[in-house]
């Protein structure tokens, strides 16, 4: 046999691996990616509802609703910081299948946000006029969004709950629970929304209180949820008291090395939003209005990207805890591709659905202005917001790399974009669309720094200890 046949049929060899673990690849991440899209997609529909809902009751009440919802925006942020920085834990020790450590880190977890979300209720719950008074001078939506906050506050610990435990689950492959309990969420939201927004089967006509009503429903559903599941069908795991008790310091060192920095990044990153927000809530009602339908149809576009950054970071995490550092490697090359999809496609659905948003919501001829400006500069955003997520919530999260993230919103985000949009709405008085634009111009100057960080391989990281 000739040593030319021996060359070509090794190079085919390698060829048929590689076409397996491209199909291996694209297997799994069909397996993470489509469910957790869904899951984003009803995510964004429960918030979405509150916003075509009240949206048919007025202005000055849609505002109220989407200002007030900044408070929950900001907690869950956190949580989800809490949520990514167990993450990292969980999957590489998922690859390795020790199940007492997943167990005390989603113990720790768990302790920590149920408390953070008490603080956040009772704050919502005492203090409703001054968090308002954070995002908005208007008298009218400043009522509206104490009214809505007074009641969706009860809602902020069940979600915390919810939140941990079923971003636990998608670490070990136990995706469809959140399908589950997420659909059901939104039915509850749907139907306790009409019942209570406009009166509907007898109830009372509650305006945006009716919608608080319905967000607290809502969460409290995906919680019964969650405890069915954990106690009837979970293969792998049962929650118990004594893990929010458990003590490890090892693992406890470990879970704030990599927590900390990711708390940080969201709550910056959180903070950034609800800060963007307040600058428009002081332009006017008419581009508070505008900025919330925006903010929808962007969540609404962003739902499959987000998917791909989640699929990252489990598979990153699970892949690195068994010691496959290469398909790490060459699994990253792959997302960071899906990225640029992913964002392309949000693009397009943005672009689709802005004259049909334009035609139906109810909005004075101002605000449909600003929408219509908002919803172009939101289509190129949501492309480079794809890659920045793919790349620093997914695969360097999932690598162990949680500090990049948080120097990355500093620098740009609030470094260039917020400050850009406060000197020039509150210093120079620019015309409204010149504010949107530096608001929104962060993700595209990030990319260059997200792709070098990517190219240097320091997210490859195994965090893990030997049991």
């Amino acid at each position: 046999m000739s040593r030319h046949y021996l060359s070509e049929a090794g190079k085919s060899g390698r060829l048929l691996y590689m076409s397996e673990e491209t199909r291996d690849f694209c297997r799994k991440v069909a397996v993470l990616v489509f469910p957790m899209a869904l899951q984003n997609l009803i995510n964004t529909g429960i918030a979405s509802i509150d916003v075509i809902m009240l949206g048919r009751v007025g202005e000055k009440v849609l505002s109220g609703a989407s200002l007030g919802a900044q408070v929950a925006f900001v907690m869950n942020l956190i949580v989800f910081g809490f949520c990514s920085g167990a993450s990292v834990l969980i999957a590489q020790y998922w690859g390795k299948r020790d199940m007492r450590a997943i167990e005390t880190v989603f113990g720790m977890s768990a302790k920590l946000t149920v408390l953070l979300a008490l603080a956040f209720m009772l704050a919502a719950l005492f203090i409703p006029n001054l968090l308002m008074r954070l995002f908005t001078n208007d008298p009218e939506v400043i009522r509206q969004g104490i009214a809505y906050l007074r009641v969706v506050g009860f809602s902020y610990p069940l979600n915390a709950l919810a939140m941990i435990y079923l971003n636990s689950m998608r670490n070990l492959g136990q995706v469809r629970v959140a399908t589950v309990a997420y659909f059901c969420s939104l039915v509850t939201n749907v139907v306790v929304n009409s019942l209570f927004i406009f009166g509907l089967a007898g109830f009372p006509a509650l305006g945006i209180t009716g919608a608080a009503i319905g967000t607290v429903c809502a969460r409290a559903m995906e919680v019964l949820i969650v405890l069915l599941y954990d106690r009837k069908v979970n293969p792998h795991f049962r929650m118990k008291l004594e893990f929010f008790f458990r003590r490890d310091p090892l693992l406890s060192k470990d879970f704030w090395t990599y927590t900390a920095p990711v708390v940080a990044n969201e709550l910056m990153w959180g903070l950034g939003m609800s800060t963007m927000a307040a600058i428009m809530g002081h332009l006017g009602s008419e581009v508070i209005a505008a900025n919330s339908v925006a903010q929808v149809s962007r969540n609404l576009a962003t739902v499959l990207g987000f998917g791909v950054a989640s699929a990252a970071a489990i598979m990153t995490g699970n892949v690195i805890g068994q010691g496959d550092r290469e398909l790490a490697r060459r699994n990253g090359r792959r997302f960071m591709i899906l990225s640029v999809l992913t964002g392309l496609l949000g693009a397009g659905i943005i672009l689709a659905v802005r004259p049909i948003l334009l035609a139906t919501m109810v909005l004075t001829e101002g605000a449909a202005r600003n929408l219509s400006f908002m919803l172009l500069v939101m289509a190129v955003y949501v492309i480079f917001q794809s890659v920045n997520t793919t790349a620093v919530v997914g695969i360097f999260r999932g690598g162990g790399d949680t500090r990049f993230g948080f120097f990355l919103d500093v620098g740009f985000m609030w470094g260039v974009g917020i400050l850009g949009g406060f000197l020039s709405a509150f210093v120079f008085h620019a015309p409204t669309f010149i504010v949107i634009l530096f608001l929104l111009c962060d993700e595209e100057l990030k990319v260059p720094v997200t792709l070098i960080r990517y190219r240097t391989y320091k997210w490859l990281q195994d965090v893990t200890r030997e049991g």
